[in-house]
C-alpha cells in the first residue's frame, strides 16, 4: 500500500467523524460584503474533499470511492460510541464536582442525533459526486497543475453546495429558521472551494507523492 495512500486515508477517516462533532456550532465568517453564519464542520468537510479529490487523481476513482464508502464506519463507530458514553452513569464525582460540565456535555451531545443522521446522508451523496465530477472534468488531455486546480474547484464547489442544502434541510428544519443558514453555508462553501480547494489540492497532491517516495526508501 502507498504510503500516501496509507496517510490519506487515516486523515479521511479523522475528519469524517470530526465534521459531525464540529457541525452542532455555528460561526460567523465575514466574506466579501457578507457577513456568513455557517456551521463549523464546513472545514473539516474541505477537508474530506481535498482528500478525496487527490486520492482520486493519485490512485484512481474507484480507490477514491471505496474510501469515501468506507468512511461510513468511522461515523457509525462514533455514533454507537456517544449513545454508548451517554448512557452510562456519571461518577458520583463529577455528579458532585462538576455538575455544571456534565449537564453541559449531556444537553449538546444529547441533542445532536440529527447531525449525527443528517451527516451520513449529506457526506455520502456529496462526496461520490465530488469524485464523479473530479474525474469527468479529466478529459482525456495530459493533466496540468492549472487542471487540477480547476477540476478541484468547480468539484468542490458543487458537490458542497448539494451537501449544505441536505445537511442543513435534515439537521435543522424545524428547529430555527434555516434559510439563512444554508444560503450562508452554500456562498461559504462555494467562496473557500474557489479560494482555497486549488492549493490545498496541489499541495495534497505534492505531500502523497513525497510520502510514497518515502515510503520506497
Amino acid at each position: 500500500m502507498p504510503l500516501g495512500l496509507f496517510v490519506f486515508t487515516l486523515l479521511y477517516g479523522g475528519m469524517t467523524v470530526l465534521a459531525g462533532v464540529l457541525a452542532y456550532k455555528q460561526v460567523r465568517l465575514d466574506i466579501i460584503f457578507f457577513d456568513l453564519a455557517v456551521e463549523s464542520g464546513i472545514f473539516a468537510f474541505l477537508l474530506l474533499v481535498v482528500i478525496s479529490s487527490t486520492l482520486s487523481q493519485l490512485y484512481g476513482t474507484k480507490q477514491a470511492q471505496r474510501i469515501v464508502w468506507w468512511g461510513f464506519l468511522p461515523l457509525l463507530i462514533a455514533s454507537l460510541l456517544m449513545q454508548l458514553v451517554l448512557f452510562l452513569p456519571a461518577s458520583s464525582e463529577m455528579v458532585a464536582g462538576r455538575a455544571d460540565d456534565l449537564a453541559a456535555f449531556e444537553r449538546v451531545h444529547s441533542s445532536v442525533w440529527r447531525v449525527w443522521a443528517a451527516g451520513p446522508a449529506a457526506y455520502i451523496v456529496s462526496l461520490l459526486l465530488n469524485v464523479w465530477i473530479f474525474d469527468r472534468l479529466k478529459g482525456s488531455g495530459e493533466a496540468t497543475t492549472i487542471g487540477l486546480m480547476v477540476r478541484g474547484a468547480i468539484a468542490s464547489a458543487l458537490s458542497q453546495a448539494i451537501d449544505s442544502v441536505i445537511f442543513i434541510f435534515l439537521a435543522f428544519y424545524g428547529l430555527f429558521p434555516i434559510l439563512d443558514l444554508m444560503l450562508g453555508q452554500i456562498l461559504a462553501k462555494v467562496t473557500l472551494s474557489i479560494i482555497l480547494v486549488p492549493f490545498l489540492i496541489t499541495f495534497g497532491v505534492k505531500a502523497a507523492n513525497w510520502l510514497d517516495r518515502r515510503g520506497q526508501d
